[in-house]
């Protein structure tokens, strides 16, 4: 069994999550593992079994915010993987980024052995180069898992492959109720999968008509986002539906949770209404089946929800389809607009049948 093993997915929540299979596969052949995340992962990584730590270091060639490579902001993550000493450390990565970078920095660090998928001569960079067929649309969990196989880490027996986070959860039921409701999460990270505020007011506005329990959740950067779908769905337009007594039909929950109280939140909801954003895979991470919003600027065969009963709503041919796209390059964001309140709420029925069988 090998010592500490540095595990490296700089990206978001959704991305983090993903690497759980992967991540558990190094944890039975290892005595410590060391989660490496950016800033909007760090708290999934904190939610996966197997890791003992979690860094922080926002990646210049990933991160969004267009942080610069300096050599002071490089030195901070060296200064942390020397300070731990890993004896490997395993890189994820997405299809079209890169290994390198983050291998020559934790070359400098002193890291003994690394392992990575890479399409490019990696050079002395790598120990385990693994090459993949990237015209083939792995799930990204596959993917990663299949890294950690190649680098020596089998899962451990019984282990399903599936998504997971640590439990116990933080229980909100004095929040939400009791289970069986829908969770609607309208937020995104990427405004090119999202959907219109106008649509998810009427989804919400007609999961209630049809008698379904709505909670509304985002992030703290998202309260005013849920707050105004929630108005808007209790708009004079309103279909008529008295709730039972006591029981709020429509709860707003943004910016009400941790990472950790969403994932309680989506444990005890029947069904999640989610655009392709980390709530997506969270849902999936705790066995809840998703509607699944998905703008084909990425391949849904390698991110929609893993592991779960799945309805894909979008249209999957649309012209922006595979461009990664963070702004819709598409007049009238058709992949998306042609989705309607009735069609979610269709779904969520086939869904929660779904989940009730399996009850």
């Amino acid at each position: 069994m090998i010592g500490t093993v540095l595990v490296v997915r700089p990206d978001n929540a959704g991305d983090v999550l993903l690497a759980g299979p992967a991540v558990r596969a190094v944890a039975a052949n290892a005595r410590r593992v060391v989660l490496l995340a950016g800033p909007h992962g760090r708290a999934a990584a904190a939610l996966l079994p197997g890791v003992d730590q979690a860094l922080e270091w926002r990646t210049p060639w990933i991160d969004p915010g267009g942080v610069p490579l300096t050599g002071r902001h490089a030195g901070r993550l060296i200064e942390q993987v020397r300070r731990i000493a890993p004896d490997m450390a395993l890189i994820l990565t997405s299809f079209h980024q890169s290994a390198l970078p983050m291998a020559l920095l934790l070359r400098l660090a002193g890291t003994p052995r690394i392992a990575a998928i890479s399409p490019d001569y990696p050079g002395s960079l790598l120990d385990v180069r693994h090459i993949v067929d990237e015209s083939v649309d792995v799930p990204e969990s596959e993917r990663m898992l299949d890294l950690a196989r190649a680098a020596g880490f089998e899962p451990p027996p019984g282990d399903d492959g599936r998504l997971a986070v640590r439990e116990p959860l933080p229980n909100l039921e004095h929040l939400t109720g009791p289970p069986g409701y829908v969770v609607v999460h309208p937020g995104t990270s990427v405004p090119a999968r999202a959907w219109p505020q106008e649509r998810w007011a009427e989804a919400v506005r007609e999961l209630a008509a049809s008698g379904e329990r709505v909670i509304i959740t985002g992030g703290p950067a998202e309260r005013a986002l849920t707050a105004r779908i929630a108005r808007a769905a209790a708009g004079p337009d309103a279909l008529p539906f008295v709730p039972p007594l006591g029981m709020d039909l429509v709860l707003d929950l943004g910016g009400a949770t941790t990472f950790a109280g969403l994932a309680g939140v989506l444990a005890s909801a029947s069904v999640a209404v989610v655009a392709n954003t980390g709530p997506a895979h969270l849902a999936a991470a705790v066995r809840t089946p998703v509607v699944s919003l998905f703008a084909p600027v990425v391949p849904a065969a390698r991110w929609a929800p893993y592991g779960v009963p799945v309805e894909l709503l979008g249209d999957q041919h649309a012209p922006c389809r595979g461009s990664r796209a963070r702004i819709c390059p598409v007049p009238g964001h058709p992949c998306l607009s042609s989705v309607r309140g009735e069609h979610i709420v269709e779904a969520v029925r086939r869904l929660a049948a779904v989940k009730e069988s399996v009850l």
